[in-house]
């Protein structure tokens, strides 16, 4: 059982910032320090002996936060991030890293974008404020942006050849009337075609500031010295950075989560390209904002997919062979999450594979989970929770994710203890209230 509660606070002078020792007190498996700068600037730090340090800045912005006309800019600016600053010429960065042995990567999400940097110990004081500066002070020049909408464009083109992404992208569409997360965050080729570099600019400088950050490090360095080379590194991009742009918040934060499903809806597609039909089927649950709320339909997602013993993969793969593959998530998005059931299989057994889904649902509602399934369940989560910690980038993205999109560590300790206390009837309720098997929509991809 993980329990947290806050340490003493810490006044660090040199850089007027408040520090917060995470600390747990049945574990000590991680022990993050919190450091909030003036500037908004919020620091995760923590040292571990593992030789390497992992620096990752998250920035709780990403396609959900743009307009329909801009749809793909988030990701888009994901790309142009590398192309070089006023200071740092394009290059330079990815070269000082491979000189060193270093790895860099980014990604974008509907609710988040990040960029890490993994490095020897002995590097990092060098290496980390190159990668803020590319993150602050990007330079977005025109030439390089025509070059880079090509890539992204063929990136579009590959994700739309992809068969479980043309699921996802559909499924997300059923999902969602009204929220943006029914649209794709790579955002469509002709929205991508028409974007211009200075929207991107715009779009940099209003979202891409200190206050919308977290930089979250982790490795074998003292934690003192961890805060010291990140707050540094960010003050000398500051001195260079362009002024903000000011806005009023975007529509996306006055949006509240959509009603559940009230029947059952269908959409039917051909899919030229398919050996196997797809079949998905949803509901409308909770999201990050109603954190307390998903930890139990989390727990009947693991019930019914995780594991070759697992309701659905037992019954539908492993017995009866109707599915070639099946698989159940509990989708969580700020706003909104979705329950997300996903079954690959021949077109003759769709009819009787929504059939057995159903009927797994409704036992969800009039039958007790087993204890044996529930302790299940208890040790996956309570083995991937320590297999998710071995590593400074495992750490980093811990406490980068859960700090920038809702604000609070905590949760991210306190989930192996929360499903360890996940009881038979908690699950039955959790069933009952979302999972309603006369209301939910169903997506079908056929080959032709």
């Amino acid at each position: 059982m993980l329990n947290t509660k806050i340490g003493k606070e810490i006044c660090l002078h040199d850089y007027r910032m408040t520090s917060i020792l995470v600390n747990s007190s049945a574990s000590r498996l991680n022990t993050p320090t919190i450091h909030r700068l003036p500037n908004g600037l919020t620091i995760v730090a923590e040292q571990v002996p593992v030789e390497a340090v992992n620096l990752s800045l998250w920035l709780g912005v990403g396609s959900a936060v743009e307009s329909d006309e801009i749809n793909g800019m988030a990701h888009f600016l994901e790309h142009m991030i590398f192309k070089g600053t006023g200071r740092l010429e394009s290059g330079e960065f990815e070269r000082q890293i491979e000189q060193r042995g270093a790895v860099t990567n980014a990604a974008t999400s509907q609710d988040y974008t990040y960029y890490y940097i993994t490095s020897a110990p002995q590097d990092f004081a060098e290496l980390a404020p190159l990668q803020i500066e590319v993150v602050l002070n990007a330079a977005i020049p025109d030439e390089a942006f025509e070059r880079e909408r090509f890539v992204v464009l063929e990136e579009i083109r590959r994700s739309e050849d992809n068969p479980r992404r043309r699921t996802y992208y559909r499924s997300m569409e059923a999902g969602f009337d009204r929220l943006p997360y029914r649209r794709p965050v790579l955002g469509p080729t002709q929205v991508i075609e028409q974007l211009q570099p200075q929207q991107m600019r715009d779009f940099h400088a209003t979202w891409y500031r200190p206050q919308s950050i977290t930089a979250s490090v982790v490795g074998n360095l003292p934690v003192e010295q961890l805060i010291k080379i990140v707050a540094e590194g960010f003050a000398q991009a500051e001195a260079h950075q362009s002024a903000p742009i000011d806005r009023c918040p975007p529509e996306f934060s006055q949006l509240s989560a959509e009603a559940s499903f009230e029947s059952i809806s269908r959409q039917e597609h051909v899919d030229e390209s398919l050996q196997q039909a797809r079949l998905v089927m949803l509901w409308r649950v909770p999201g990050m904002a109603d954190l307390h709320q998903t930890y139990a339909l989390d727990v009947l997602s693991s019930v019914l997919s995780h594991g070759r013993t697992a309701r659905l993969v037992r019954d539908l793969r492993e017995e009866r062979g109707l599915v070639s593959g099946i698989s159940v998530s509990n989708m969580t998005y700020i706003r909104q999450g979705l329950f997300y059931i996903s079954a690959q299989l021949p077109v003759e057994n769709l009819e009787a594979v929504e059939a057995a889904i159903l009927e797994h649902i409704h036992r969800l509602h009039v039958e007790p989970i087993s204890a044996a399934e529930i302790q299940r369940v208890r040790t996956l989560v309570a083995n991937r929770y320590i297999f998710g910690n071995e590593t400074p980038s495992d750490r980093a993205s811990l406490y980068g994710y859960y700090q920038s999109v809702i604000g609070d560590l905590q949760p991210a300790f306190n989930y192996p203890a929360i499903v360890q206390s996940m009881d038979a009837d908690t699950l039955q309720a959790a069933a009952c209230q979302y999972l309603d098997p006369s209301a939910y929509r169903c997506v079908v991809l056929k080959p032709q």
